[in-house]
């Protein structure tokens, strides 16, 4: 290989990869934790390197050039080589001192995670801790997050995971909201109800009617990304929503409706990269993870 013939810096390739992922300076800027004015002058300066313009703008968005569309997979590529590279050593890594991230459903996060954190950061103080709240998966092949708490089973041959415990989730309303609609106490009498629902409505839609309730789209006239703030419309008498039993049971400001009705099975995995599982630092995480969750459920 002529090595003299690779003549720009990976750095500002891998400015370039991101921004055109991401569409746009700013939210490229963000994802890689820099300011926006260097990473403009790190696709700059490759474009110069290269001898090819990359992106036009488009008011605030980044739209690739036939020459930008030529060179992507390339550069996609080198940065998935990169990702590897980081995996295995950060794999191999004995330190326990340092950063680790964990994902997790926004309510999990919310209701559920902070105890444990707050536990861990004092058995573990050498360890930082990064945790991001959302009910989109985290990526851990591209590092997204080193540890993942999911309610499904990963499918990713790469990824390795361990069920720690199935927990139950149930409709809930408040007393108020319940008599606005007559205090119903049969399947029927919920057939004019408002209920909050997600998105992806009709994923939800359906297993919804797996306990024969017998909703349509008309009983969710709002959906919300965040289930945090599903739950907060739920204790203020907006709809009825759902909730895992030890966050619903131990609301005093809600019931469940029609207590007597089959729960949701809701499933707890804990995930990381099969790279990562040797890493000290992920290993003495994961294993504590486990212990607490599933500590907080027996």
């Amino acid at each position: 290989m002529d090595w003299r013939a690779i003549n720009f810096d990976w750095n500002r390739a891998r400015a370039f990869l991101v921004a055109a992922e991401e569409g746009s300076l700013s939210a490229a800027a963000r994802a890689l934790r820099v300011a926006q004015p260097t990473l403009g002058r790190q696709v700059s300066a490759l474009e110069q390197e290269l001898g090819v313009v990359l992106f036009e703008r488009v008011g605030r968005d980044l739209v690739l050039t036939p020459s930008g569309w030529e060179l992507v997979d390339h550069v996609r590529a080198m940065g998935e080589a990169a990702n590897q590279v980081s995996l295995t050593a950060a794999g191999q890594s004995q330190q326990i001192e340092g950063s680790i991230c964990i994902s997790a459903s926004d309510s999990f996060a919310t209701y559920s995670l902070a105890p444990i954190i707050g536990k861990l950061r004092r058995e573990q103080p050498g360890i930082e801790i990064r945790v991001i709240a959302s009910n989109k998966p985290s990526d851990l092949r591209r590092r997204e997050a080193d540890i993942a708490i999911r309610h499904f089973r990963p499918e990713e041959p790469d990824l390795i995971a361990r069920k720690i415990h199935e927990t139950e989730a149930y409709f809930y309303a408040t007393p108020d909201y319940l008599r606005e609609i007559g205090n119903p106490t049969t399947v029927d009498g919920f057939q004019h109800a408002d209920f909050l629902g997600f998105d992806g409505i009709e994923t939800m839609l359906a297993a919804v009617n797996t306990v024969g309730l017998g909703l349509t789209l008309r009983n969710f006239p709002i959906l919300i990304d965040n289930h945090a703030v599903q739950w907060e419309m739920v204790k203020q008498s907006v709809g009825i929503g759902v909730m895992t039993a030890e966050i619903g049971d131990a609301e005093p400001t809600v019931e469940r409706i029609l207590p007597d009705m089959e729960p949701f099975v809701v499933p707890i995995w804990l995930t990381t990269h099969r790279e990562l599982r040797t890493s000290r630092r992920v290993r003495i995480v994961f294993d504590f993870l486990a212990e607490e969750i599933g500590r907080d459920r027996r």
